[in-house]
C-alpha cells in the first residue's frame, strides 16, 4: 500500500465519510455484517482515520485496535480520541508485513484488500487477518466490486462517486476512484483480482465460510427509488470468512 498518498489525502477521505453512500450503504452493510458487537475485540485492518474504529468501540466493541500504513491517518485518528476518548488504540503498522498483535474476536478489513496488485499481496493481507484471529473468529470487510464492470458512469455522481476502469480487466489492473465531497474532489486507485483470486486466498490462507454478502441499504432510508442504480450495480460488495474453531 502506499502511504504517501493517503498522507497527502487523509482529511478529504475523513470528510468524505459524510458522503450518503458512505452512510446509508457503507456504514449499515458494516454493522450487518458484524451482527452484535458487544463485547467483541476488534482489529481493524488498514483503519484509516479510525472512523469504523471508533463506530465499533462506541456499539460496545470492549478492545479495539486500529491499524493503518499512514501516519498521518494515524495522527487524525488519535487526535479524534484525545478530544473524544472512547478507548480505541491505534498504531502505524504495514498489514502486508503484519506480525502476530493478538487473538482477537474480530477482523475489519474496510476497503483493504482491494490495494492488493497481485495474488501474492493479496495473500499476504487475508493471512494476516488470519494469525491474529481466535478460532472462531471472523474476518469482515467491505471491497471493490469485482464482479462489476460499470465503469465511466454518470449515474454514479448523484452518490458523490465515479469509478473508471478498463472495460477488459486484467489481474492488477487499477480502478480508480473519485470521491465528491461538495466543492472539492480527490481520487485513489484499487486494484483488479478476479472473484477466484480471492476464494483462493481466504482458502489458502485457512478461512472457511468466505463469501460475498451485501451490499444492503439501510431501511431507514426514505428515498428509496434514489438508490436504485447504486443497488443495482453495486460499485462496492461487503465480504465475510471465519477461522476455523479447531485447527
Amino acid at each position: 500500500m502506499e502511504e504517501a498518498v493517503y498522507d497527502k489525502i487523509a482529511r478529504q477521505y475523513r470528510r468524505s465519510k459524510q458522503l450518503p453512500f458512505r452512510i446509508w450503504v457503507e456504514r449499515y452493510t458494516l454493522l450487518r455484517l458484524c451482527g452484535k458487537i458487544e463485547g467483541l475485540s476488534v482489529l481493524d485492518l488498514a483503519c484509516g482515520e479510525g472512523t469504523y474504529t471508533r463506530l465499533l468501540q462506541s456499539h460496545g466493541a470492549t478492545l479495539t485496535h486500529g491499524i493503518d500504513v499512514s501516519g498521518e491517518m494515524i495522527a487524525l485518528a488519535q487526535a479524534m480520541e484525545v478530544a473524544y476518548p472512547l478507548g480505541c488504540h491505534y498504531a502505524i503498522e504495514d498489514v502486508g508485513k503484519l506480525q502476530k498483535l493478538g487473538d482477537y474476536d474480530l477482523a475489519l478489513g474496510i476497503f483493504l484488500l482491494n490495494y492488493a496488485r497481485s495474488a501474492e499481496e493479496l495473500l499476504r493481507f487475508v493471512r494476516a487477518a488470519f494469525v491474529n484471529l481466535r478460532p472462531g473468529g471472523r474476518f469482515i470487510g467491505l471491497n471493490d466490486n469485482p464482479m462489476q464492470r460499470l465503469f465511466d458512469d454518470e449515474r454514479y455522481r448523484k452518490y458523490g462517486l465515479l469509478r473508471t476502469g478498463q472495460r477488459r480487466l486484467r489481474e492488477g489492473n487499477p480502478i480508480h476512484y473519485t470521491l465528491l465531497c461538495e466543492d472539492e474532489a480527490f481520487g485513489f486507485d484499487n486494484y483488479y483480482l478476479a472473484p477466484s483470486t480471492y476464494e483462493n486466498a481466504f482458502r489458502e490462507a485457512g478461512f472457511v465460510d468466505f463469501r460475498w454478502q451485501g451490499p444492503f441499504l439501510d431501511p431507514a432510508v426514505t428515498q428509496q427509488a434514489f438508490w436504485m442504480t447504486f443497488m443495482s450495480f453495486p460499485p462496492i460488495i461487503g465480504f465475510s470468512a471465519r477461522k476455523p474453531a479447531t485447527p
